[in-house]
Order: structure tokens, then sequence, then C-alpha cells
């Protein structure tokens, strides 16, 4: 059982390792996208001019009348103190060509007192890479290492690592096991070696694989690093495999498994088809017009929460109106603010979603991602996660290691009995 839980731990480690090391060192870096991005791109995200602010749904229309090609799709309703406005924006379908316009951005950012247009850029681009687009281009390397459409479908990026996942998980369950004590001790030959060491308890003889041996040889204390870091950081390793499976299969795998141990409250998005890119609708109703239904929906469900920003979603056409105050990001948390869901051609609501409310299943869901980025817990919970992404990087490089000096070290060995059957 040992051996063939070696031969698993060996292969499954080595196909696995070159992804999460990359998943590791983004995670380390992404854990603080906020603070990088405002680091980075104070050109975007800082206002220049003071004064009142001027209407979100005015910015939105200059920022469509400045590229007819452009629709707005998300606008947030109010500033932060002395930040700029960020405009979420794709290509309307061309009447006369009858598909979508490429747009080279998808985000625009405005000066909120001057309505002064501050940049564009596309997030997740790929080439050229440059400091505004870094860091949307790492956290789509993190997830989907930016494998592109194929066959029509996007998403090969996110099944490969879903699948890296899987393996990843199961490994977390087959290198614990490894680290166990052994029942005896294949290199020891003699009877009463054997005898003393099993005399041992088993929390004495386990002890050891928690230690890193600093005055050992090279190779021990890159195998004692690799042991010791996976024993003592293991449940955050087993969550991170977890909820890297669950972010990654969300529709395929998790939610349909969840099913079965308690309800699921399906959204909008799980009970509608997502159009194609030629088949987009126009929406009969504005952003203001929503902005007004959601207003009226939240107050007769006793929410005291203003709207703070309003996406459109041309696939699906229907609108999500987000509930928060101006100063607060919801993506700190993890899990988002409290939205409505309205029809883009009548206007009617279709869908609630809150925070921590809901079935079993639905809380738990919400949770996937707060755990994965460690937002769940704050401050303390990005500073665990970003360590927690150097860790899987170091066990990635110190795995090849070991199995690359155990390999030659086999090499030798059969090199050497070889010379001595042909003596």
């Amino acid at each position: 059982m040992r051996q063939a839980f070696n031969l698993i731990h060996r292969w499954v480690g080595l196909v696995i390792a070159a992804f999460l090391f990359i998943a590791g060192v983004t995670g380390a870096i992404i854990a603080w996208d906020h603070e990088i991005d405002d680091w980075l791109n104070s050109n975007l995200i800082y206002a220049r001019a003071s004064g009142p602010a001027i209407s979100s749904f005015d910015l939105a229309r200059a920022i469509e009348e400045r590229d007819p090609r452009a629709r707005v799709t998300s606008i947030t309703l109010a500033a932060e103190t002395a930040r700029s406005l960020r405009f979420q924006v794709t290509g309307r379908i061309s009447s006369e060509a009858n598909r979508q316009y490429e747009l080279n951005y998808d985000e625009v950012y405005v000066d909120p007192a001057s309505g002064e247009e501050l940049g564009r850029r596309k997030a997740g681009q790929v080439w050229p890479i440059t400091h505004e687009t870094i860091l949307p281009f790492m956290v789509r390397l993190h997830y989907s290492l930016h494998i592109p459409e194929i066959f029509g479908i996007k998403r090969w990026g996110d099944w490969l690592m879903g699948c890296i996942a899987v393996m990843w998980l199961i490994d977390c369950f087959v290198g614990f096991y490894l680290t166990l004590p052994a029942r005896k001790r294949q290199n020891l030959t003699r009877a009463a070696s054997i005898e003393r060491q099993l005399a041992k308890g088993f929390w004495t003889r386990w002890k050891p694989a928690w230690m890193i041996k600093t005055k050992g040889s090279a190779y021990r204390v890159n195998f004692d690093i690799h042991r010791a870091f996976s024993l003592w950081t293991w449940a955050i390793l087993f969550i991170l495999a977890f909820t890297s499976f669950s972010l990654n299969f969300r529709r395929e795998a998790f939610l349909p498994l969840l099913s079965t141990v308690s309800e699921v409250t399906s959204s909008p998005f799980d009970t509608r088809s997502p159009h194609s890119r030629h088949n987009i609708l126009e929406p009969r109703i504005g952003f203001e017009e929503v902005m007004a239904s959601g207003r009226a929906e939240a107050k007769s469900r006793g929410w005291d929460m203003p709207v703070g920003s309003i996406a459109y979603s041309p696939s699906f056409d229907l609108y999500r109106v987000f509930f928060f105050r101006p100063g607060e990001r919801p993506a700190e948390a993890g899990i988002g603010p409290a939205r409505l869901y309205f029809d883009a051609q009548d206007g009617r609501n279709i869908g609630v979603w809150q925070p921590w409310k809901g079935t079993l299943a639905d809380i738990f869901a919400q949770e996937q991602f707060p755990l994965h980025s460690g937002r769940i817990i704050g401050l303390p919970g990005r500073v665990l996660i970003s360590a927690m992404g150097l860790v899987i990087a170091t066990l990635s490089i110190t795995g090849v290691v070991i199995w690359y000096r155990k390999r030659g070290a086999a090499a030798r060995k059969r090199h050497s009995r070889n010379a001595t059957h042909t003596i």
C-alpha cells in the first residue's frame, strides 16, 4: 500500500507541480490586487479635479458618445473620496455587419468631478503587458492560464485548472498518509533496531516529520522542508485545493454535487440560456429606470442600503443592482454586496441574492471564494493566503528536487549493478 501511494504521490506531484507553482506565485501577488493596482495605475485610479460629482449616468452617456461602438455595461453611482469612477464597456452589435464590434478596451476610468477620461484598459489582456494590464493578466493566469477559446468554448483553462485542483485534493490525502510512520523501517536490517523503533510511541516516531534538520545535507533539508511545510499547512492546503475545484467547476460539478445534500437556490444566470454574440438584444430598460426599480424593490424588502452600482449583462439580457455605500469595497469581504436582478426588456424583478442568506448549500457555496482568497477574515486572511502562495510554490520546487535526486540515485544504482554483472 505504501509503495503504491509513493508512486501516486510522485507522479501526481510531477504532473501538477508547474501548475501549482504558477498558481502559488500569482496567488501570493493578487491577494493584494487593490493595493498593487492603486500603486501601478494611480493615473487611472485617483481623481485629479475637486468639486461636486457629475451624475454617473451622464458620464456613461459621454463615454458612449465618444465611441459609438461602445456600450457601458457597468456603472458605479458614487466614487470613493479622491478616486475615479470605473465604467465597464463592451462592443455594440453592428447593424451593417450584424456582429459585435471588437474593442481594444473594456474598462474606462473617469474623473467624477470634471468628467475627464483618465484612461482605458482591457482586463485580462495577454499582450502587450503593461503596468495597466499586468494585474488583470495575472488574475486570469491564476485561474485559467490564459488558455484561449477552442471550438467555441472559452472555459478550457478553467477546466484544466479544475482538474489540477482535483488531483491536488487527492494528493493532499496521499501525501499526508506518507508522512505517517511506517510499521517497520525498511532501512533497518537488524531485528534489535527494528524492535527499538517499534517500541517508541506513535507520536514519538511521527515527530521528526514535523521538523527540519538544518544541519543535515542539502537533500535532507530539502526533503524536510517539503514534508514539514506540508504538514504544518495541511488544513489550509486542503481548503485551497477544494475551493480551487469548487470555483473552477462551479456549475459543472460543485453545485450539482452540493444539490444532492441541500437545496441550491438558482440565480437568473442558472435559469437563463446565454445569447450568442450575434443574438444579443437591445435593452428596453435603461440604467436610470433600473435604479428606480431597484430602490423601490429594496424598500419593500426593508433594506436600508443605497444602490452602489448597476451592471448589465448583454449575454443574459438582465441587470444586477448592487447595494452598498460609497467607500465600502464590496470585494474586500470576498463575497460581494446584496443584489437584485431585473429583466432588461420589461424591468420586472427576476431574482435576489443576499450575502450569508439562503439554504445551507447556498451559504456553503458563498463561502468558497472568501475562503480561497482569505478575505473571509479580512487582512489577516489575505496575509495568510499570500504566504501560502509562496509555500505552495516552495512545495512544488522541493517536490521536483526530491524526484530528481531519487531518479539520479536510482540511475547510479542501476549503473553500478550493471557494472558489477559485467565484471
